[in-house]
């Protein structure tokens, strides 16, 4: 599967892997646990696509949402397919906990203490949603 990402997703995010239904990435800055998951589509908005596709979008988005929350120990999950800004259509996954830097804001347009994921958490993140999502890792 060759997805072409927007310039902004392309640069503001690791790409972690593929699953069936298209890419999941990490946002990198790593000041909060912010995964997107971007669909195989030229569709723009969620309620465009197929019923079908639709349908498993959305299990894979919560799935992901799901892995987050525990995998954080999150207080809440921030999820959201906005589309204001980046056109390509990408569905946000944020951890979010009271001791994070924007507590109790939205993350969306702040900005946030800048800090890396290093190569070893990442390839961490992928083996474990290679088993969460079934990602098929992509190469480091």
């Amino acid at each position: 599967m060759n997805i072409e990402l927007h310039p902004r997703l392309a640069a503001d995010c690791h790409r972690l892997g593929q699953v069936p239904e298209g890419l999941v990435l990490l946002q990198r800055n790593a000041s909060l646990p912010w995964f997107l998951l971007v669909p195989a589509t030229p569709r723009e908005q969620l309620h465009e696509l197929d019923p079908e596709l639709r349908h498993a979008v959305v299990e894979r988005w919560n799935r992901l949402a799901a892995w987050v929350a525990r995998r954080f120990d999150c207080t809440r999950v921030n999820v959201a397919a906005i589309g204001n800004v980046v056109p390509q259509l990408h569905l946000h996954v944020v951890g979010r906990r009271h001791d994070d830097p924007l507590w109790p804001g939205v993350p969306w347009g702040q900005t946030l203490p800048a800090r890396a994921y290093s190569e070893a958490t990442l390839a961490s993140f992928q083996t474990e949603l290679a088993s969460a999502l079934d990602l098929t890792p992509a190469p480091r």
